[in-house]
């Protein structure tokens, strides 16, 4: 928490997500303690200990919410062997150069990734880490998180069926899955915070049905509901993954998840690109949450998510950037963009509206991560998650309607990033990390996995 008092006077829009989804223009904000006290009209009755942000020419949206990220994968971006391939192909190109991954790389690969993700308005991100070559612990991660000052939802992830067991991954990047069990428990008792300003998070995520066992997804989702986390994992990614679903178990993802735990709404999904009726009805039924990441989906062929299909349904669906080498960008506006071209494509020009796609960006992304209490729309007595975008440069000039613009123009990056009501991007400027001397880390570290 902080004591900071802020003033954000006089912006254009201020895009609320409330309930009633209220947009005031020339709008305050104050915030105070973290927390924000006020919306409308009007500053402090007393300003002078009050820190003034100016946000005319601006529209001011919630802090974005990333819901699916392998950020160890941002040091592996356009790598040429995995540039044409399908899901399965890509990761078989990709495993053996993650396998030589350590500790430093991973604080460094997850702090580039994070201040990208900053960079683009992001306040809070997930994070999927499911290899552990060479001591690598789910800390190096959560620490390059503090460093940037995002939000971060960190899930043990795990992989426990090699290629000699009939599974997708490598034997050296497996582990035994008491072992797996035994790291989610240490992690989740040293770092996971159940407070409502929380910074972080711990969920147990077994990686996919096609790199663990039953017996590990049954048992993860156990110790989840023991412990009052959430449960993540990748499903019906493409045709693939419903292929091996077919052969492996005799039955669909979704009826794979629902028999062994993995529904509810403590549960969410990645992709669900190759979801049915039934099993939508399913996600629906049991407030079940998916990060769609289209253009993920989209670089590796997978298809287009049933996102119209879903959200009518009552689906809970956020946005995810998904690992950087499968994207290969980490910036979360786009996805937006992309989510409501792609839906546009398949059902037509009225089936995604620009503010529907960036309210999946804030609101459906807390509502996944089981934080919409507390973040997701700026409401007095909410956590100032705030994200300030300059409007009136050439992006947007010409734009009758600002707000649709952060969709359909662009690309904007952020001006300002406000979490817990600390400035972490500032005029465009990361305030808590060098991205220069980021940038460079990484080139050095993605040097070495070349050689």
């Amino acid at each position: 928490m902080t004591d900071r008092k802020l003033w954000i006077r006089n912006a254009d829009i201020v895009v609320t997500m409330d309930g009633d989804r209220s947009e005031p223009a020339n709008a305050d904000i104050l915030v105070e303690g973290g927390c924000i006290r006020s919306v409308g009209a009007g500053g402090p009755e007393d300003p002078s200990n009050w820190e003034v942000i100016d946000a005319a020419g601006c529209v001011v949206t919630p802090a974005l919410v990333n819901t699916h990220h392998h950020l160890y994968q941002t040091l592996t971006r356009a790598v040429p062997a995995g540039q044409d391939a399908l899901l399965f192909g890509w990761l078989k190109a990709l495993y053996p150069v993650w396998a030589r991954m350590r500790p430093e790389d991973m604080f460094v690969s997850a702090q580039l990734g994070l201040a990208e993700l900053a960079l683009s308005g992001c306040g809070m991100s997930s994070d999927h880490l499911y290899i552990y070559p060479d001591g690598v612990r789910l800390e190096d991660t959560i620490e390059a998180a503090a460093t940037v000052g995002l939000r971060f939802h960190a899930t043990r992830g795990a992989m426990s069926v090699g290629e000699s067991a009939g599974g997708l991954p490598p034997d050296s990047l497996v582990e035994r899955e008491a072992d797996i069990l035994e790291d989610c428990i240490r992690v989740i008792d040293a770092f996971h915070d159940p407070s409502e300003s929380a910074m972080v998070r711990i969920g147990v995520a077994p990686c996919s049905p096609f790199s663990v066992s039953r017996e590990l997804m049954r048992d993860a989702a156990l110790l989840a509901a023991d412990k009052g986390v959430r449960l993540h994992t990748h499903l019906a990614e493409n045709a693939e993954d419903v292929a091996f679903s077919l052969e492996a178990f005799g039955c669909r993802p979704g009826d794979y998840a629902e028999r062994l735990g993995w529904v509810g709404d403590h549960v969410w999904h990645a992709h669900c690109t190759a979801l049915d009726a039934g099993e939508i009805s399913l996600l629906a039924r049991t407030g079940t949450g998916v990060a769609h990441c289209p253009s993920s989906n989209c670089r590796l062929g997978s298809g287009i998510a049933p996102v119209r299909a879903m959200r009518d349904a009552g689906v809970a669906v956020g946005l995810g950037v998904d690992g950087s080498a499968s994207n290969d960008s980490g910036s979360l506006l786009p996805e937006a963009r992309q989510a409501l071209l792609l839906q546009r494509v398949r059902h037509g020009a009225a089936a995604m509206s620009a503010r529907e796609a960036l309210e999946m960006a804030t609101l459906g992304g807390a509502r996944i991560l089981g934080r919409a209490a507390e973040l997701g729309s700026i409401e007095a007595g909410k956590r100032a998650d705030l994200a300030i975008w300059d409007v009136s440069g050439l992006a947007a000039a010409g734009a009758w309607d600002p707000v649709a613009a952060l969709v359909f123009c662009g690309p904007f990056p952020v001006r300002d990033l406000l979490v817990e009501g600390r400035p972490v991007v500032r005029d465009g400027a990361l305030t808590t990390v060098d991205p220069a001397a980021v940038a460079e880390a990484a080139r050095r570290r993605a040097a070495r996995l070349m050689e």
